[in-house]
């Protein structure tokens, strides 16, 4: 990863903004519409959440990743749980390793706020999404959120280690 600086902004920071439209746009190409699942920049204002943005050597935002603490809830959720949101690299950064840098960071800082868990949603037509979480320790969890009566919806999880 040469000259990547990983910064933490709010979720409404336009560069924030501006990876998220990047995102929707990918989510319509592949499922037919953007992600509905309600979400506020105050979800990801720490120490309740965490919003990060990678940027590349030219100053440019280039992949983007949050976490929002949950609760247990008839969604699905459990007491503990992060819930991971808005983990995408543009096109042109992928297989630099960002995901993993901003997943490292994501999880290391829910651990350090108290979660206990950290989940996602992710549909199966995200196979390198699958992979990478997979690849990092994610497991399948019972379903929860928006999306957790579609079929294409997958739901994974790891437990969070705190450090003593």
């Amino acid at each position: 990863m040469a000259s990547v600086e990983i910064r933490a902004v709010r979720y409404d920071d336009p560069d924030a903004v501006k990876l998220n439209d990047l995102v929707q746009q990918e989510y319509v190409e592949r499922y037919g519409d953007g992600d509905l699942t309600v979400m506020d920049a105050a979800h990801f204002d720490p120490p309740r959440g965490l919003y990060l943005l990678a940027y590349d050597e030219d100053g440019e935002a280039v992949a983007s990743g949050g976490w929002r603490a949950q609760e247990d809830s008839p969604e699905g959720h459990a007491d503990g749980d992060a819930e991971i949101k808005r983990m995408f690299v543009v096109a042109r950064a992928r297989g630099r390793g960002l995901a993993r840098a901003i997943l490292a960071e994501l999880e290391r800082s829910a651990a350090a706020a108290g979660r206990t868990r950290m989940v996602l949603e992710t549909g199966q037509r995200q196979p390198e999404a699958i992979a990478l979480y997979r690849s990092c320790g994610y497991v399948p969890v019972p379903k929860f959120g928006y999306y957790r009566h579609d079929e294409l919806s997958v739901c994974l999880g790891k437990p969070l280690v705190t450090s003593v």
